[in-house]
């Protein structure tokens, strides 16, 4: 490898907005972050499917599906 052409790497400290913090490696010595695995909603089990199901209702309904005929 070149000499003088890479990064310099650290141990980065991640902030996410809820508060949890991290380490991990990186070419920047702190990162911040809106979302992390302690408060994203797939890893929280608190998945918001109503709104999924809102969706797929309404399309049954503008296409006619499941009722009867």
């Amino acid at each position: 490898m070149k000499e003088g052409i890479h990064p310099a790497y650290y141990q980065a400290k991640v902030t996410c907005n809820c508060g949890n913090e991290f380490v991990t490696g990186s070419t920047k010595k702190e990162i911040h972050v809106e979302v992390c695995s302690k408060c994203h909603s797939f890893y929280t089990g608190q998945q918001k499917t109503a709104a999924a199901r809102g969706r797929i209702d309404k399309f049954n309904r503008k296409y006619g599906l499941g009722e009867a005929n």
